[in-house]
């Protein structure tokens, strides 16, 4: 689904479920930038636990849970795969 918001750029409409069967919306997602430990972490911790956010934000100072599955959605994800290249290039 396409829209265009208050700044005259279109976006495309993505969803995706949490575990709880909360709807979440990533057309209002900011890239979340994390450092290279940050990112080792969370993929060695998401082998371990899966999807269990809390215990991975757990180990990282100063990050929420919310904030660990959108990196991990983006980074992991096709079409945020897609945004990381236009924006390296």
């Amino acid at each position: 689904m396409d829209f265009v918001n208050c700044h005259g750029q279109k976006k495309t409409k993505f969803t995706t479920t949490t575990s709880e069967s909360q709807e979440v919306c990533s057309n209002e997602w900011e890239f979340i930038y994390m450092s290279e430990q940050e990112e080792d972490l969370i993929f060695r911790m998401y082998r371990l636990v899966g999807e269990r956010w809390d215990l991975i934000a757990g180990r990282i100072p100063g990050r929420k849970p919310e904030e660990i599955e959108r990196f991990w959605i983006m980074r992991h994800r096709d079409v945020f795969a897609e945004r990381r290249k236009q924006q390296t290039n």
